[in-house]
């Protein structure tokens, strides 16, 4: 879903952390066209309104964010990640530090114009995207090592096992992997545990 062209149809999750202005970020965000999905003033609901609400973005509006709403933060972006905008009245360099650390993807502080909301919204969102294709990629590169070492493990064994040298190993795992109609890695991950199984 490309949010960069227009946040017309953004649903939008408003978290009020005690600086009491979410009914004006409310009023403006429905101005625009936006739909505001649930208001709820307490961040241990952060995870469950996500879950059930499915929301485009979620706006946090604090004086200063509290430790507890960081911390439900740092959960939802590990679990459901989502553009999480924080209005903060708090412009010291602790609060907005431990915000970017809990995945926060745009800290805003002193003055809400109402104005600033559209742009502040569509940065958000590309931070977003940025940092998720980021996330992807690295989990990935993580993924492709991992199956890497399992394969080196597997050959190993069948090196140690059967007396093959490297090339003789690695092409009778291809075989075997191709006979069996499995990746590669799946096969040395299935060799690897026969091997566990055999030494406990």
């Amino acid at each position: 879903m490309n949010h960069a062209d227009s946040h017309r149809s953004l649903r939008i999750l408003l978290i009020d952390d005690g600086a009491h202005r979410v009914e004006l970020i409310r009023q403006e965000l429905v101005r625009q066209g936006c739909e505001v999905v649930g208001v709820i003033d307490s961040a241990t609901l952060i995870h469950d309104c996500v879950l059930r609400l499915r929301p485009d973005v979620v706006i946090v509006d604090a004086e200063s964010p509290t430790r507890d709403t960081m911390e439900n933060l740092a959960l939802l972006n590990s679990q459901m990640p989502r553009p999480v905008v924080v209005f903060a009245e708090d412009g010291g360099d602790d609060p907005m530090r431990r915000a970017l650390k809990a995945g926060v993807s745009a800290y805003v502080i002193a003055g809400l114009r109402p104005e600033r909301l559209s742009p502040v919204l569509q940065v958000a969102i590309a931070r977003f995207e940025q940092d998720l294709a980021l996330r992807q990629e690295l989990s990935q590169a993580q993924a492709q090592l991992t199956a890497r070492k399992r394969v080196e493990r597997a050959k190993g064994i069948l090196m140690s096992e059967q007396g093959l040298d490297e090339d003789a190993a690695y092409k009778r795992l291809r075989r075997m992997a191709m006979d069996r109609g499995v990746p590669l890695a799946e096969l040395a991950e299935r060799i690897i545990d026969a091997q566990d199984l055999l030494r406990s």
